[in-house]
């Protein structure tokens, strides 16, 4: 609060630090490799949530397509991005996500100055509140499958549960909502989750 203007440039400092420092802790990953490491979570920072095409990813951060997985595992474990795999799929190191988050709305902000579009921002929320307390994976319909059984589909006010209707407990997050309303939660609600 006392340093508004300077608080996404010290999270921007966090961020190389814990690449920096903290990941030279973590198994397997070489300390020499921690500039392709931030340059691989800019580039990540100015497409999320997107489903990630590797080939792509090497080459825009000039790390090995061999070693990308490995990477974006790092950057998992360091709780600076959020893989999203498919439901019903042993996740392994050698896995692709299905898509891939930041960590959280703070990082979107500090990351990619221009704003971050209002979906992102819900979607980016929603995933952070629930991984806490929750296995969460890519459903067949809708935006996220927690604990393998209840399925949420993430928008605005006006989002509507067409996507999945045909589903089982399925149910709609919306922003700008007050109250609860029929299989609709306010978005708000899943902060008391953390």
């Amino acid at each position: 609060m006392e340093d508004k203007e300077g608080y996404h440039q010290r999270l921007r400092q966090l961020i190389r630090l814990v690449v920096e420092s903290d990941m030279a802790e973590v198994k397997g990953f070489d300390l020499r490799n921690a500039r392709k490491l931030l340059q691989l979570l800019y580039i990540i920072s100015q497409q999320v949530p997107f489903k990630p095409n590797i080939q792509n990813l090497a080459e825009k951060s000039q790390i090995h397509r061999n070693s990308v997985a490995n990477y974006l595992y790092f950057l998992d474990e360091a709780r600076l991005i959020k893989l999203l795999y498919t439901s019903g799929i042993s996740v392994s190191l050698l896995q692709k996500p299905e898509k891939i988050f930041l960590n959280n709305t703070n990082l979107l902000f500090a990351l990619n100055p221009d704003h971050p579009e209002k979906g992102t921002l819900r979607e980016t929320f929603f995933i952070n509140q629930t991984m806490v307390k929750h296995t969460i994976n890519q459903p067949d319909a809708g935006d996220f499958l927690l604990d393998g059984k209840y399925i949420f589909e993430v928008g605005g006010k006006k989002k509507k549960a067409k996507q999945i209707q045909n589903a089982m407990h399925a149910y709609v997050v919306k922003d700008e909502l007050e109250f609860p309303s029929g299989n609709a939660f306010p978005l708000w609600i899943f902060g008391f989750l953390y």
